[in-house]
């Protein structure tokens, strides 16, 4: 990745503030975070929280396909299948960096704005999940499809899956479902919606915003009254989730992720949505489903922090010893589209090799996010 890797901006405001833009510039992979591009962004975060004349934060994706498509799974994958005699620390160091920066953005101190547009994925889905003000246009496709590949819905998906109605959470895990504008409003994945069209007239009235003395609450009052402005949710495509709601919950309640893995692929109802939904999990990583189940289960109750230092651990020995390694040769590099998963269904998953994949990689005191 290129020095370019996120590009960066400041707009100013009428009373000598400016506003923040961040651009993750790598259109060709969908804007895919590179472990550089985490360095950069985070890095500018911090300087612009610092930085007083700064009254809020915009970020964004280059191109008009996607926001981000996911984290750069595919650098993981070719560190993981070096073969240079040493233990690669790769996945160690780019987990750490990407949930750092996902937690920095939770508790980021000034209005932060995520442009949502298009395709929100895994690790895209992470940068939007804790701003401020995530705004989605009526092309946004949101979707953690980490059933596909091996790995979970991590990025602290964990936590904020269990802060959706029963059961619904499980399900986008298990099926991978894509989500679109309307469905991330009533899941509480995106606050606004905001017309394609309108980013540049968006941009415009925040830069006319009063923003007071500065305060926090004043600076959340121009942000809002800007976006008050210009939020159009009449053009939010038909929901998929909503309608379906008692039925994709009376599929979830049970004991079991083999139980809902039966429900949900022996289905009978003739819905196209639900459909994809049944088919992404079929042919998805068995061990996969089994690690969105008790991911969900074991922090049902906890904080973001632990999930994050949790999620950090899980991702590690899905590199070390699950099934990424096998998913993301079949999906992105050979793209033949037929992984071979170490168990034959979701049924065959032995006990010990979830335990195996949730045992602590490091001590609590040796571990990156200890102070998160």
């Amino acid at each position: 990745m290129s020095e370019l890797g996120v590009l960066f901006d400041e707009l100013p405001v009428r009373d000598g503030g400016k506003i923040g833009v961040a651009t993750l510039n790598a259109p060709k992979s969908l804007n895919a975070l590179s472990l550089e591009m985490i360095h950069q962004l985070d890095a500018k975060l911090v300087a612009w929280a610092d930085d007083r004349h700064v009254v809020a934060v915009w970020l964004e994706g280059a191109g008009d396909k996607a926001f981000c498509a996911g984290g750069d799974v595919v650098a993981v994958y070719r560190a993981m299948t070096e073969d240079d005699g040493q233990e690669n620390v790769f996945p160690e160091t780019y987990f750490a960096a990407e949930y750092c920066l996902d937690y920095r953005i939770h508790r980021y101190p000034k209005p932060l704005l995520v442009w949502g547009d298009g395709i929100v994925m895994g690790g895209g889905l992470g940068l939007m999940a804790g701003a401020g003000y995530r705004l989605a246009t009526e092309t946004t496709r949101i979707a953690m499809p980490e059933i596909t590949i091996g790995l979970f819905p991590d990025i602290g998906a964990s936590w904020f899956l269990n802060r959706m109605p029963r059961g619904v959470g499980a399900y986008l895990g298990l099926t991978g479902a894509q989500l679109n504008s309307r469905d991330a409003l009533d899941l509480g994945l995106a606050d606004r919606l905001i017309p394609r069209a309108s980013r540049e007239m968006l941009l415009g009235t925040l830069e006319e915003a009063d923003y007071g003395s500065r305060t926090p609450s004043e600076l959340h009052a121009g942000v809002q009254a800007a976006l008050n402005r210009h939020e159009r949710r009449s053009l939010a495509p038909a929901p998929q989730v909503w309608p379906l709601l008692d039925h994709i919950q009376t599929l979830m309640a049970c004991a079991s992720v083999a139980t809902a893995t039966r429900r949900i692929l022996t289905d009978t109802r003739d819905h196209a949505w639900l459909a994809a939904n049944r088919a992404r999990l079929e042919t998805g990583c068995p061990l996969t489903a089994h690690l969105v189940w008790d991911m969900l289960a074991r922090h049902r109750l906890g904080s973001l922090a632990d999930a994050f230092r949790d999620e950090w651990n899980l991702a590690v020995q899905c590199c070390r010893r699950g099934d990424l390694v096998e998913g993301v040769r079949a999906l992105l590099i050979d793209k033949d589209k037929s992984p071979r998963w170490r168990h034959a269904s979701v049924a065959k998953v032995p006990d010990a090799d979830i335990q195996a994949l949730l045992a602590p990689v490091v001590d609590h005191e040796e571990h990156p996010l200890r102070r998160l």
